[in-house]
């Protein structure tokens, strides 16, 4: 038989000649000003002014090679400053290209109306196009407003390929070297977006990828589509916060990083401290430059000029050398209007620092005491630790807890691992389990089994935590810090794996303020032990405050044709939020595959517990089953097939996750897929199994006080 695919839904040169010395170079009488200690230096040494050769770098392990220092264009439209003419700026670039530099990073964004592109664009016709490095980005869109309004990001398919084919023409050039999305649109999973980024390398519009303020699970994800060449990323002396994490995982990939504003936005050149802000620019909207954050900030400033004086170097210069210092994969690309500016930002290659000169530079700059955060409000919410991405699960997932029992005999483990790996074979990648599933875990204990035969990094992991089970056939549930530590230590030793792809809370204390219990999953998170937080049956209100706390990637509740309250609140909550929704007993705990209607229970199983296969209730719930079985017959598919197809019609952001234990039942399923259903045909659906004319609670009696509308929590 044929079987239907499962889609994805969502370094150093030194001069001939020896560094002047302030000392050497002051006249009498001179102060002993900044002033002086940076422009009186800067003019001194170009009176002496040679040339410096700049080598050439790798950047990332993909075969990019660019200058050592690049030069960022933004500030050419107007930024920090008032927007430069054309052939001003124009030969600002030349100027930086005859000196050596050869690496042009510009963007969609900058200039009004797309202004810095056009410009780059006249300079490179003045320029051999075969020996400049250009890079550009797009996604960063302006949303309604004034100049500094708000803004959104976008990176659909669709829109990455207008943006690149405007960018070309904008920049007049057959193809872009290195090509970023500017920010991570957290709304499309990264694989959609360098799925097509990819398709543009291989028609030979642009060379190489790069990403902007990426996290590290986006950096991972879309290094496995394509390798990426660049990171580009927010590094200077008072912006570091990327040297514990991304630094390393991009050396680990062999990904270069490349620095922007290497001199803190201008500061460590002597913006607002030795010059005033120029009308129009928008550093006084960034808290840094800000009042009293400004002034305790100058204090540093002039503690790093009192060690470029030290060095024989200008305070820029020193800024730079400490980042270029930090390894030949770090490629700063300082941007200027000005020659003068120019000049010294390649000075600053001659400047050699020991260990001990680096450490005091730390000292002098040390992070905890620069005061405001580094970006304006209304870009924060694009900074690299908030930008991942959805995960792209298979558009169908797998429930495994019917491999250890609950509606039917367990399975052996090699029995249990077969279908497991029989699923992935058809496509199914999101495989779900909990800690809570077979006697003394013996779910996860199996599924980490089979995913030793499979390629861990094609897997979507899913697990949970948090119920256990008191005496009397009662359950209990816990979401204490430290409980939640323990369950994630033991689920990843039980499943032999290094990380969990989406670690939920599998029903929600409501003893224990959900702040408490995220702020765990938070840690869980920026250590790697998991990469996504979901929540199971909690409220909208726990949903709401959890999500303050650190995003929340996927709601698990119970959706069927005949479960549906989570229809009227939490669906539009989740929509909302864009939060995914992973609907799980999407076949009414087998009743629309025939559990007690079509076949007798397993003497085994648990379902005589619940309600509605009791009785007269179940004599009742099989009249719907019967009316549905007929709609099946008339769209020519089986009975669980079409109760799939309708769920999987109410949105790509909710994942159905049936289980089964039979590999004919696993193809049953995928091949909903292939049904398609009209509104007309989705109307019948809902009438055949009217929600009022199902009889029966929903949950046994043990488990009722847990659903998500009994999930508040104690508030903080």
């Amino acid at each position: 038989m044929s079987v239907c695919t499962v889609p994805k839904v969502i370094l150093h040169y030194s001069l001939s000649r020896p560094l002047i010395r302030l000392d050497q170079a002051r006249p009498t009488g001179q102060d002993n000003s900044l002033e002086w200690r940076t422009g009186g230096l800067l003019r001194m040494m170009m009176e002496e002014k040679q040339q410096i050769p700049l080598p050439r770098v790798k950047l990332g392990g993909q075969g990019l090679e660019v200058s050592r220092l690049g030069f960022g264009c933004a500030g050419l439209s107007g930024l920090y400053n008032t927007p430069l003419p054309h052939e001003a700026g124009c030969s600002i670039i030349k100027e930086a290209f005859n000196r050596g530099i050869t690496f042009f990073d510009t963007s969609d964004l900058y200039g009004n109306n797309h202004d810095n592109e056009f410009m780059v664009g006249k300079a490179l016709r003045q320029l051999p196009r075969e020996k400049v490095v250009l890079a550009t980005k797009f996604g960063v869109v302006k949303l309604e407003g004034d100049r500094y309004g708000q803004y959104g990001v976008r990176g659909s398919p669709e829109y990455v390929r207008e943006c690149c084919e405007s960018s070309l023409k904008r920049l007049d050039v057959g193809y872009i070297d290195l090509y970023y999305p500017h920010r991570i649109d957290t709304t499309v999973p990264i694989e959609d977006t360098m799925g097509e980024l990819k398709k543009l390398v291989e028609e030979g519009k642009i060379k190489y990828i790069g990403l902007s303020e990426a996290s590290l699970d986006t950096i991972r994800r879309a290094h496995a589509v394509h390798p990426i060449a660049a990171v580009q990323m927010e590094y200077s002396l008072w912006s570091r916060d990327i040297e514990d994490e991304i630094i390393p995982l991009c050396r680990e990939l062999g990904i270069g990083i490349v620095a922007y504003s290497p001199l803190g936005r201008g500061f460590f050149g002597g913006k607002a401290v030795l010059q005033s802000l120029p009308t129009g620019s928008i550093l006084p909207m960034f808290p840094r430059f800000t009042g009293e954050n400004l002034e305790k900030n100058k204090s540093l400033y002039g503690k790093l000029a009192d060690l470029a004086e030290n060095h024989g170097c200008t305070t820029p210069q020193l800024a730079l050398a400490w980042l270029l210092h930090q390894g030949d994969d770090i490629v700063p690309i300082p941007g200027t209007t000005k020659v003068s500016n120019l000049e010294d930002n390649i000075g600053s290659l001659t400047v050699k620092l020991s260990e001990d000169d680096l450490k005091e530079i730390c000292d002098a700059v040390p992070i905890d005491e620069v005061v405001g955060e580094r970006q304006i409000t209304i870009l924060s919410q694009f900074n690299w630790k908030l930008a991942n991405t959805p995960i792209k699960v298979s558009k169908v997932g797998f429930g495994c807890a019917g491999r250890s029992g609950a509606y039917n005999a367990p399975l052996s483990h090699e029995a249990g691992c077969s279908v497991i790996k029989e699923a992935f074979d058809r496509g199914i990648t999101f495989f779900d389990t909990s800690d809570f599933y077979g006697h003394n875990h013996d779910n996860e204990i199996m599924l980490g089994k089979a995913l030793k035969q499979l390629p861990r990094e094609k897997i979507q992991l899913a697990t949970k935590f948090g119920v256990f089970r008191l005496e009397g056939g009662q359950y209990g549930v816990r979401g204490t810090p430290e409980y939640v530590r323990e369950c994630c230590e033991a689920s990843l030793k039980r499943l032999d794996v290094d990380y969990i792809d989406l670690y939920y809370s599998h029903r929600i204390d409501v003893k224990v303020p959900i702040d408490d219990t995220m702020g765990e999953l938070k840690k869980l998170v920026d250590e790697g032990k998991i990469i996504y937080i979901g929540l199971s049956e909690a409220s909208v209100d726990r949903i709401r405050r959890a999500h303050a706390v650190h995003p929340i990637t996927a709601v698990q509740m119970e959706y069927s044709l005949w479960s549906r309250d989570i229809e009227g609140e939490i669906i539009p909550l989740c929509r909302e939020l864009g939060i995914g929704i992973v609907a799980y007993s999407p076949l009414g705990r087998g009743f629309f595959g025939g559990k007690a209607v079509l076949e007798s229970l397993s003497t085994e199983s648990i379902l005589p517990m619940f309600p509605r296969f009791m009785g007269e209730n179940l004599e009742k719930n099989k009249i719907l089953y019967n009316k549905f079985a007929n709609l099946a017959e008339k769209h020519a598919c089986t009975t669980p097939q079409l109760a799939l197809a309708w769920l999987l019609h109410q949105g790509d952001n909710i994942v159905p996750i049936p289980g089964t234990t039979k590999v004919k039942n696993l193809d049953n399923n995928i091949s909903s897929l292939a049904v398609k259903l009209s509104e007309d045909d989705l109307k019948e659906i809902c009438d055949a199994v009217h929600i009022d004319e199902v009889v029966g609670e929903g949950e046994n009696a043990a488990r009722s006080e847990l659903t998500w509308k009994f999930a508040n929590t104690p508030s903080k």
